[in-house]
């Protein structure tokens, strides 16, 4: 069964439950610095509310662990949806459902918005638990899951409702991160190239595997390339890397070559004395980095090669920064890499790993094809793994169990 979409349903006089990710930052005084999460979803909100229906949007906040946080309510995003839809936007109550909310759901009028609380308040939440997903699904007619950022989490307002609630299809964030995925992933222009960057490494070189199965080309940076660069044989100093993997590295690189895919990894890098903004740096070439000294961020050749290797590509895929770039000293590499990727010809899709933020910094949000929502769930995607929230909805990212042959993480020791 496929994936069933929001427009493809009638939703006039129904109760819509809209799970959202609205898990938006927030400064020491409860003021929201950056919204965008909250105007991803008003596509959807909108549509509901322009095919008159009675809204309820519900989303998490932060990880209050089943209790009540002052500081985690949802308050200042229901002050802040209501701005930008023009209209007042009630708050349900701590205790999330209970006999107050199913009061306030019952005198919702057509065209009207009520806020839940913050669902991880309740410990069911987390634990996917089936009375509380019931509780929820006994809200409303129609559920619509619009939260691609949690839809590898297998919780409550996630998956469970999906099994009690009339009606469960997806919004339009939803719709938009699969078709950009399979754009890029199942049926994509060629080359394609994968960037994968960040320090997880562990979750990391499981979505590399996986991706040697389809793209064309492999870029690495980040802290993860410091356990190729240990496998290739290289002193990495006091750099970050994960020894038991530096086996599942190699496997990775031999692997690569059989298949065919050009797999790059830094040829310089700027190092430090220490983790610091202050720390003494300089560039080096990865076979004479320091042994006091740890890796920072790629060097200029790096940079230069990434570029020239990007260059011919159609559809290029990026998730994880090239370095510590919340650092100035140690942002080149990330900063380079951005620039790249924006002034290609290619169809671009970012996602998760801070990426869209560096993105942000350098001023070229405008100039990538398409930036996900998701981090961990866009990561659980490329790994091959399928989201509990689209396997709940009857569907499929279209690569799940891709890996051919043998794993290279059942050949580590």
């Amino acid at each position: 069964m496929a994936v069933r979409y929001i427009n493809e349903i009638d939703l006039a006089g129904k109760v819509v439950f809209i799970r959202v990710d609205f898990n938006v930052p927030l400064d020491e005084n409860q003021n929201i610095t950056d919204d965008n999460r909250i105007r991803a979803a008003l596509p959807t909100i909108n549509y509901c509310l322009d095919e008159n229906a009675k809204v309820i949007v519900a989303s998490h906040m932060g990880r209050p662990k089943g209790k009540v946080v002052k500081e985690l309510s949802m308050a200042p995003v229901a002050r802040r949806l209501g701005r930008l839809l023009k209209k007042q936007v009630h708050l349900g109550p701590p205790e999330l459902v209970n006999d107050e909310t199913r009061k306030m759901v019952q005198e919702l009028k057509t065209g009207k918005v009520l806020m839940l609380e913050n669902l991880r308040y309740e410990p069911g939440e987390t634990q996917d638990d089936p009375e509380f997903s019931k509780a929820l699904a006994s809200l409303c007619d129609i559920y619509v899951d619009d939260a691609f950022a949690v839809a590898h989490r297998p919780h409550a307002s996630v998956e469970g409702i999906t099994k009690f609630a009339p009606v469960s299809v997806a919004g339009f964030t939803m719709k938009k991160e699969m078709e950009y995925f399979r754009r890029a992933m199942v049926d994509p222009a060629r080359p394609l190239a994968a960037v994968v960057g960040g320090a997880k490494a562990i979750t990391k070189l499981e979505a590399l595997e996986n991706l040697l199965e389809h793209v064309d080309k492999m870029i690495v940076g980040g802290a993860m390339a410091n356990t190729f660069l240990k496998g290739v044989g290289y002193e990495v100093g006091k750099s970050r890397y994960e020894e038991e993997l530096v086996s599942v590295s190699q496997c990775l690189m031999l692997k690569a070559k059989e298949m065919g895919v050009k797999l790059y990894i830094p040829v310089d890098c700027v190092v430090a004395d220490r983790f610091d903004p202050k720390a003494e740096t300089m560039v080096t070439t990865v076979q004479e980095i320091p042994k006091e000294w740890m890796v920072m961020d790629i060097g200029p050749a790096t940079s230069q090669l990434y570029r020239t290797a990007l260059r011919d590509c159609k559809t290029i895929i990026w998730n994880g920064p090239m370095g510590a770039f919340e650092m100035d000293a140690f942002s080149r590499g990330t900063y380079n890499m951005v620039s790249t990727v924006a002034q290609s010809y290619a169809m671009t899709i970012i996602g998760g790993g801070d990426t869209d933020v560096a993105v942000s910094r350098v001023g070229e949000t405008d100039n990538i094809s398409y930036i996900s929502t998701g981090g961990g769930a866009f990561l659980a995607m490329l790994t091959g793994d399928t989201l509990p929230a689209v396997a709940a909805l009857g569907g499929s990212t279209g690569m799940e169990g891709r890996i051919i042959g043998d794993s290279c993480f059942t050949k580590r020791g």
